[in-house]
């Protein structure tokens, strides 16, 4: 089952990447931020129950980094 979940966090991630890169979705939309933030959230999560300190941090911060510029984006353009 763990692996079920990385898998699902991963694929997140992918898909903003390949789309941004297939110029279907801009870097700055609220979809791609989501992605990101939903990916890398579940990676931390599972890596800080595995206690994968690195992948915490690299996954930890990417998940930060994506809620911020998701809420900037609510300031900007409210829904």
């Amino acid at each position: 089952m763990e692996q079920v979940v990385q898998v699902f966090g991963a694929l997140l991630i992918l898909a903003a990447f390949v789309m941004v890169q297939a110029k279907k979705m801009d870097p700055t939309a609220r979809s791609y931020l989501v992605l990101n933030a939903l990916g890398s959230a579940i990676l931390a999560y599972d890596a800080f129950h595995t206690q994968q300190w690195g992948f915490v941090l690299l996954e930890g911060v990417w998940a930060i980094v994506s809620i911020k510029g998701l809420l900037d984006t609510f300031k900007k353009h409210p829904a």
